[in-house]
């Protein structure tokens, strides 16, 4: 009898650990995610751990260029396949979006976007290029000023 009672609790244990809903990885943890995909050369992987957007933006770049989403995928990775090891600080999460700075091959810190899509972080290179496209205009409006010595032009 005492048998029976151990293997049920083991069996109760264990149908319980079973159920218990894991925890979503932290965005910090979806990028190393990525990166050991990138050094593994699995496309199917990082492609999962784009935001839908990414995804649309990379669809219609292919589709413009004629070659595959996994052509593009390769070719526009977040960190060089070739960098040995990455550097990654000041992870932020504010509700349904989050970034992580990483340093590029150059040296300099870029921050990744992500955004949470049904509950799990996607890295968000589009958001990443709306981001450039702002940083860009920014430093447009500042030239602009300076050239204009901020006199509105009538």
């Amino acid at each position: 009898m005492r048998i029976w009672s151990t293997a049920a609790t083991f069996f109760l244990l264990f149908s319980m650990l079973a159920c218990t809903p894991q925890r979503p990885a932290t965005p910090k943890e979806t990028f190393m995610t990525y990166i050991k995909a990138l050094k593994a050369k699995d496309y199917t992987t990082m492609k999962l751990l784009l935001s839908a957007s990414t995804i649309k933006m990379h669809e219609k770049e292919a589709k413009s260029q004629g070659v595959t989403v996994d052509d593009i995928v390769k070719r526009e990775t977040l960190v060089s396949e070739n960098q040995t090891s990455v550097e990654y600080r000041n992870e932020k999460i504010d509700g349904d979006k989050a970034r992580l700075e990483v340093k590029n091959t150059l040296g300099n810190w870029e921050t990744i976007p992500f955004v949470r899509e049904d509950g799990v972080w996607k890295i968000d290179k589009q958001g990443y290029a709306n981001q450039m496209i702002q940083e860009i205009e920014d430093q447009e409006k500042k030239l602009d000023e300076l050239i204009n010595g901020n006199r509105s032009t009538y």
